[in-house]
């Protein structure tokens, strides 16, 4: 049968789904456009469960902020490639997931996920958004934090994100510091909130170092001890040179600013996820075979 292009761009602008893909489901629905959708939702699942097994390494870590800055919210969302990481259809997609994470109060990204977008699920959206761009896309992680002074927070780029618990209400200082961390990137905030095996880790590393000095066993000890303090430091915040000024400590600046830092988190994009290498021509074949 002939379909009607006003129908099509109908669909189209309901759906955000490419006009040939409209054409066909309103012909498999006999024109009816309301079984037309429900059709390209079918469609879409179908499509979104044969993607999920892509690799999702590129995408955004995106920030959200409550009014008072007491609390945030951020979370990672993947895609496969930086071309959909910056499409602004997605970039919304997940500028709205942060925001109702933060409402919610919510770290468990099922529940937000299934969570309203609109008239319809976040879970719904994300199916609509791998049929549209064709990508798998997945929501990885959420954090949330508090402070009973501020809450501040640095971004690199939308690939590496940092939020700062800082005592004051001082966010001069805190995005000083959630930088620092976006660069340096240090593993705890002191050597007391590092965890035991890591602890033991850097103590082995150094004993092999001093294993075979030929000194007194008191100055084998003493070396030991500088060597495990300074290597505990470099990888503790408060230890660290800053990166603002490394004439002083990190330590030193927030004394100097009467501040203190209570938590933090940092994400960056694919962390710890193993980036595949796709052949160019052979990813190219498969969009083809997609359509």
């Amino acid at each position: 049968m002939s379909i009607n292009t006003k129908d099509i761009a109908k669909l189209r602008k309901m759906t955000n789904v490419g006009l040939l893909e409209c054409k066909k489901a309103l012909e498999k629905a006999g024109g009816d456009i309301e079984k037309a959708v429900e059709e390209m939702r079918k469609t879409g699942l179908a499509k979104a469960v044969s993607k999920s097994d892509r690799s999702a390494t590129e995408g955004l870590i995106v920030v959200a902020t409550s009014e008072d800055h007491k609390k945030a919210a951020m979370i990672e969302i993947n895609c496969e490639t930086d071309f959909v990481a910056g499409n602004e259809v997605f970039v919304a997609f997940a500028d709205s997931l942060a925001k109702t994470a933060l409402e919610l109060a919510t770290e468990d990204t099922q529940a937000l996920l299934a969570a309203k977008d609109g008239d319809v699920t976040f879970e719904e959206t994300r199916q609509q958004l791998v049929l549209k761009l064709g990508e798998n896309i997945q929501l990885r992680r959420i954090n949330l934090i508090e402070s009973e002074g501020r809450v501040s927070f640095y971004q690199h780029g939308r690939k590496i994100g940092v939020l700062v618990s800082i005592s004051s209400d001082n966010d001069e200082v805190g995005k000083d510091i959630a930088m620092h961390i976006a660069a340096v990137s240090p593993k705890a905030i002191s050597s007391d909130d590092l965890p035991e095996e890591l602890v033991n880790k850097e103590k082995s590393v150094c004993e092999a170092q001093v294993k075979d000095l030929n000194k007194p066993a008191d100055i084998i000890e003493k070396i030991l001890h500088g060597k495990v303090s300074k290597a505990l430091n470099e990888i503790c915040l408060v230890g660290q040179s800053f990166v603002k000024d490394p004439s002083q400590t990190v330590a030193d600046y927030l004394k100097s600013k009467n501040a203190q830092i209570t938590h933090f988190i940092r994400y960056e994009v694919g962390e710890g996820m193993e980036k595949k290498v796709e052949n160019f021509a052979e990813e190219v074949r498969k969009q083809v075979e997609d359509k």
